[in-house]
């Protein structure tokens, strides 16, 4: 049987891989394996602003409410949003329609168990099977007064608002600040702006008109050159950007200049351990942060982890070791105390009252120390491999380990891509080692 689920739950291109059909098995599936732990036998359900999400959801009810599963449809809300409202709602399960930073045309679809937290690969093993199964699907079908009901809800927000803001200090108001916001045409759009609003700060909004197509397009966390050039233009004092459905934050200052991932994380965690928040003063990032950030923090008495990529596998870690704080440089930042997942909105306000506390620009709070060179490349392929069947990969990593370096090769889990990372102190060095790399992935694999 076919791996349905990635790194991020289940991915691809809307009416290929993401089909009304399959859409509609998924969610049968789904709703065959919580009836069991039924509590309230309800699953809410959120999506993105794409226009395959009227498809996708309309799928998706259509799945649960056969199996006899009632439905609670919030439409265009943060992914983070629907994580909180699921358990906040006390519903069996959450169900959010997005394909994250991905382009329109593709479409996704992520779960959440009763607490809000991502299913793990278990989980999703045992929904894959059911989904294979078509014997059970069928049987499982309910009828009479057993096949259940769907309501739309339109106030949620106001819910997911009032939680947001209450993980901002009390004793602290962005009133002096100005914001430029860049909703990315996406789920954050309507959330973000009110949020930074309703706490006093000056706010330019952009790219907050979705119209079903325009989703990350040129706009967001995947483009915040766009964002730069608005910061510049407002003079404001910093620029946020979300992705498609909200759950990663990028951020400029107020030069115009990106703020990097590692950098933000760096700057969180001793904020957070300032305040004597930072539980066990630890934190987890993943295997494409830069080092850089580990020798940062060590010298506050802070130590890093390391996950496989993907803020679910952050969270993991986290709980395993109890810590309340993580995250992925690529904007995927976790405050387990207030989210159970990447939310860019909380992410941006925990970063603000950083801003606020030192009341210093952003380009000196946010640039704590240097990074050592790196370089990532994401090579189209035609086929992935395993890895360690490639022949002379291991000949290769041992030369860069010899050389200094350190490296990082991995499979995208939703596109036909190989990430190469290549990390190490001396630039000229590691670009002609990229070269290299990059001569031998392609050989292998393109």
């Amino acid at each position: 049987m076919a791996k349905l689920f990635g790194t991020d739950g289940v991915r691809g291109k809307a009416g290929e891989k993401v089909t009304a059909i399959a859409a509609l098995k998924l969610a049968m599936a789904t709703g065959i394996y919580f009836r069991p732990h039924a509590k309230n036998n309800r699953i809410l359900v959120g999506k993105d602003t794409r226009r395959s999400g009227y498809m996708v959801e309309n799928a998706i009810v259509s799945g649960l409410t056969a199996v006899g599963y009632d439905v609670i449809q919030i439409g265009p809300m943060p992914t983070p949003a629907v994580a909180f409202l699921t358990e906040n709602m006390r519903c069996d399960a959450g169900i959010m329609i997005s394909a994250s930073h991905n382009p329109y045309y593709d479409n996704g679809i992520k779960f959440f168990d009763s607490t809000g937290s991502k299913l793990n690969r278990a989980v999703e093993e045992k929904i894959e099977e059911i989904y294979a199964n078509e014997e059970l699907l069928s049987a499982s079908q309910e009828c009479g007064k057993r096949i259940g009901k769907s309501k739309r809800i339109d106030d949620v927000i106001g819910r997911y608002i009032v939680h947001i803001k209450n993980s901002f200090p009390k004793e602290l108001s962005l009133t002096n600040l100005r914001v430029v916001v860049d909703c990315a045409n996406g789920a954050g759009y309507k959330v973000a702006p009110t949020v930074l609003q309703e706490l006093g700060a000056d706010v330019v909004v952009v790219a907050n008109e979705p119209n079903g197509f325009n989703i990350n397009e040129g706009c967001g966390a995947m483009h915040p050159e766009a964002l730069a050039q608005q910061v510049v233009k407002y003079r404001a004092d910093i620029g946020l950007a979300l992705d498609g459905d909200a759950d990663r934050i990028v951020m400029v200052d107020e030069k115009g200049d990106v703020i990097d991932g590692d950098k933000l994380m760096g700057v969180l965690a001793l904020h957070l351990k300032r305040e004597n928040t930072l539980q066990n003063s630890g934190m987890v990032t993943t295997v494409m942060s830069n080092k850089a950030l580990d020798d940062y923090l060590s010298n506050y008495g802070i130590s890093v982890y390391r996950s496989a990529v993907g803020d679910k596998n952050v969270v993991q870690m986290m709980q395993k070791l109890n810590l309340n704080f993580g995250g992925e440089q690529s904007g995927h930042i976790v405050f387990s105390d207030f989210a159970k997942t990447g939310d860019g909105i909380t992410s941006a306000l925990q970063a603000l009252a950083c801003l606020v506390k030192d009341g210093k620009r952003a380009s000196e709070v946010f640039n704590p120390f240097e990074l050592y060179p790196q370089l990532l490349i994401n090579l189209p392929i035609s086929y992935k491999k395993d890895l360690n069947e490639i022949e002379g990969l291991k000949e290769l990593c041992s030369d860069i380990e010899s050389a200094n370096m350190r490296h990082l090769f991995r499979y995208s889990g939703t596109e036909n891509l190989i990430r190469l990372l290549l990390e190490g102190e001396d630039a000229q060095q590691l670009d002609s080692m990229m070269k290299r790399v990059e001569g031998f992935f392609k050989k292998a694999l393109v």
